[in-house]
């Protein structure tokens, strides 16, 4: 079976969805990017998979639900965090962060036995989702992450590799892309925080 890694940071006011800052005030992102790693960690825990790794910058809190090892991320760029993600996996592992809380099991459960890469690309130009049968480190490094050419660079790496394609889904990264996904997974914690927000404002 699978390993599945989640890639997240400590919910913290001033540390994570700056872009969302404003209209959000830094506390109020905090709590949407809480309410969507809640999402991605539940839906993880529902997948079937051989280990659940949150691979995380910072501390757990109350949202980490049982069920997962946590490994500290390393120093270093983004592609070093993630390759260093990879390089702790003995067998096939699925990658995926903490900013589309519309993921599903389904979409996430995933089977190698006639591929050796999953690529899900991300909306923004990046992507959300990275699965390798061999977890080699070397397709991740000095890949230019937070780019608009960040998902065509990872996936060139992965030339070679017979690759699925996983369907393309949109990170939170500003007020726009919050509303919209709230609208695709409308009964997750991530709609329900946001329409909190709104209420709030009124």
């Amino acid at each position: 079976m699978t390993t599945l890694l989640v890639i997240a940071k400590e919910p913290r006011p001033g540390r994570v969805k700056t872009r969302l800052t404003p209209p959000f005030t830094p506390a109020e992102a905090a709590a949407l990017a809480e309410a969507s790693l809640a999402d991605t960690l539940d839906v993880v825990a529902r997948t079937p998979a051989r280990r659940r790794v949150l691979v995380l910058e910072g501390a757990p809190g109350p949202w980490l639900p049982p069920g997962f090892d946590v490994v500290r991320q390393c120093a270093g760029g983004l592609d070093e965090r993630l390759a260093a993600a990879f390089a702790g996996c003995d067998g096939p592992a699925l990658l995926i962060g903490m900013d589309t809380p519309q993921v599903t099991p389904e979409l996430i459960t995933v089977d190698f036995a006639d591929c050796e890469a999953y690529f899900g690309p991300a909306e923004d130009g990046g992507f959300w989702a990275l699965g390798l049968a061999q977890p080699d480190p070397s397709r991740l490094r000095g890949v230019p992450m937070s780019t608009p050419r960040t998902g065509a660079a990872q996936r060139a790496r992965l030339s070679g590799l017979r690759v699925r394609q996983l369907p393309p889904l949109r990170d939170v990264d500003t007020a726009y892309d919050a509303a919209l996904v709230a609208k695709a997974a409308p009964g997750g914690r991530f709609a329900a925080e946001l329409e909190r927000l709104a209420g709030a404002e009124r």
